[in-house]
């Protein structure tokens, strides 16, 4: 809350690159988003890439660690009037500046009544503010699960208030080991995002213990840290910022590799829907799919997108981790 709330004034403050790694490519609507956004609030954000999921209309989201609203008011533009965004941070001075800009956003994207609220709020303790099991489609972060010493909590709690074929879509710095302890409990690394990195394989097994699908690898990036004192304090470890999916599946769409067809209907990936490392959808072609990604499709928001039948042989399709 210090370091968020009173030491870092600007994203230009960051001792490190670590939170300001570019996700993927931004297409022209999210652009365009971005462009409508007040100045302040993009000057106090410190996200480590931008975490914009596809097929959003109508959608409810939840941002956790929302910070000064970014995320939030690009993406109360994309699920639009009828969808609803909830961001909720633990800084106060953050959330304030989020709702000092609501009004203005509301008036420029031109909606009768607010589709945004932000909340002041733990991620790991998310039934303090009120938030009800299975409420909202979409639970995303943007660089901030890294600063919760309890991950486990923060994962159990996303899938206790997604909708059944929900989905988690989020940002984070992760390590190629697990942490010393002068690492994590050096200040400024906290602050900077890499001090509470998660070595990477537990992120597999703490979803598989929640009762996630198997992490989907969307896109990976190192982060190269360029300040000599804090590299000598970490050593060998090696960190990257990297964007996952997870999903909430139900036990009734697991049955089994299929074969799929995208109808290029998500409007920005007419041609082709890369979902994620391995899967990339190209519109009108028949793709096999092995069962865990035939379960994810099914049950998702993505189900009426895609037409998806059985298939009696195993799907060759990679799997894993890249």
């Amino acid at each position: 809350q210090d370091y968020y709330g009173r030491e870092l004034q600007k994203s230009g403050d960051l001792k490190t690159n670590a939170c300001v790694t570019s996700a993927r490519p931004l297409s022209k609507a999210v652009r365009d988003a971005l462009d409508c956004v007040h100045e302040e609030v993009v000057a106090r954000y410190y996200g480590c890439g931008l975490v914009i999921p596809e097929c959003l209309v109508a959608c409810r989201i939840l941002d956790l660690g929302s910070g000064s609203g970014r995320d939030c008011y690009l993406l109360s533009q994309l699920v639009g009037e009828q969808g609803h965004v909830t961001g909720i941070d633990m800084t106060k001075s953050q959330v304030e500046v989020a709702k000092k800009h609501i009004a203005y956003h509301m008036d420029k994207f031109g909606y009768q009544k607010p589709n945004v609220e932000f909340l002041e709020g733990y991620m790991e303790k998310l039934g303090d503010a009120g938030l009800a099991d299975e409420s909202y489609d979409i639970v995303i972060s943007n660089c901030v699960i890294n600063l919760v010493p309890d991950k486990r909590a923060v994962l159990q709690e996303a899938y206790r208030v997604l909708k059944p074929g929900g989905e988690m879509y989020f940002s984070d710095v992760y390590a190629s080991q697990r942490l010393s302890e002068a690492v994590r409990k050096h200040r400024v690394l906290w602050g900077e995002c890499l001090a509470g990195a998660l070595y990477w394989r537990d992120l597999y097994s703490i979803a598989k213990e929640v009762g996630f699908s198997p992490p989907c690898l969307v896109t990976a990036s190192p982060i190269t840290i360029d300040n000599k004192e804090l590299e000598g304090i970490i050593g060998d470890c090696r960190f990257v910022s990297a964007t996952f999916r997870l999903f909430k599946v139900p036990r009734s769409s697991q049955v089994g590799p299929g074969q799929v067809i995208y109808n290029g209907g998500i409007m920005g990936h007419e041609q082709e829907l890369v979902f994620d490392a391995n899967f990339t959808f190209k519109e009108g072609e028949v793709m096999d799919v092995d069962a865990e990604m035939a379960a994810i499709l099914r049950s998702s928001r993505f189900a009426e997108e895609f037409l998806i039948r059985a298939s009696e042989a195993n799907a060759a399709t990679p799997q894993g981790c890249c």
